[in-house]
């Protein structure tokens, strides 16, 4: 049987996030300032999963559930025997405060026995600085890109990354095209299409680069 090429959209917002997951898309979360260069990041650092959550407060007109987030991360975590970091918001805020921003997240996760070993700023490439990430799961508790990764998983998407900004050790064109190949890998294998989603629709930065990565996902076609 001929391998189906996965057609590729965009879309914005946790709403349309949301939508690409109910329509069986592997969805793209593109929030390069900074959730989704943080991810990038992680895992160059040798992460071995990435997770986005939404914090406890949130207006987006669509369902999110952290608590659900953070039992699938506790579960691979236990299988793997890892431990999680946590990625958190407000950037410039102590460690307490953004554990404060995600309680439901932090609550699910230590009733499943999980370690939380820090609390990190969203920071994008500098992420590095901050904590080792080697063997251990991130999950990202941000206001935007968080709260899109949430919308969609939580409707049963498949749910990726990608940035077009610069990691700590890829330049260039080299940050986007890890991240298409990783969602068009996704999208072949699974049989699915691919709907990139800036963000925010109030962040310009955000949707040039899904456009951007649409057009270079479609090239691979």
């Amino acid at each position: 049987m001929k391998t189906k090429q996965p057609k590729v959209y965009m879309t914005v917002d946790a709403s349309g996030a949301y939508n690409a997951a109910i329509n069986g898309h592997v969805v793209v979360i593109v929030d390069i300032i900074d959730m989704s260069t943080s991810l990038e990041t992680a895992l160059e650092m040798g992460a071995a999963a990435v997770f986005g959550a939404s914090p406890d407060h949130t207006s987006a007109p669509v369902p999110v559930n952290p608590e659900k987030i953070a039992g699938d991360a506790a579960f691979m975590a236990h299988e793997l025997n890892m431990e999680v970091v946590i990625i958190g918001e407000p950037r410039f805020a102590s460690k307490e405060e953004q554990k404060k921003n995600c309680q439901r997240l932090v609550n699910k996760l230590i009733k499943m026995n999980t370690k939380i070993s820090d609390f990190v700023p969203n920071v994008g490439k500098e992420l590095w600085a901050f904590a080792p990430l080697n063997n251990k799961i991130a999950i990202a508790a941000t206001s935007t890109g968080g709260v899109a990764f949430d919308a969609a998983y939580n409707a049963g998407g498949i749910v990726t990354t990608a940035t077009i900004a610069r990691t700590r050790h890829m330049k260039g064109k080299a940050p986007a095209l890890k991240g298409i190949h990783r969602a068009y890998s996704l999208a072949v294998r699974l049989q699915r299409d691919i709907s990139y989603a800036a963000a925010s629709s109030k962040s310009y930065e955000d949707i040039l680069a899904a456009k951007y990565l649409c057009d270079l996902t479609k090239g691979l076609s």
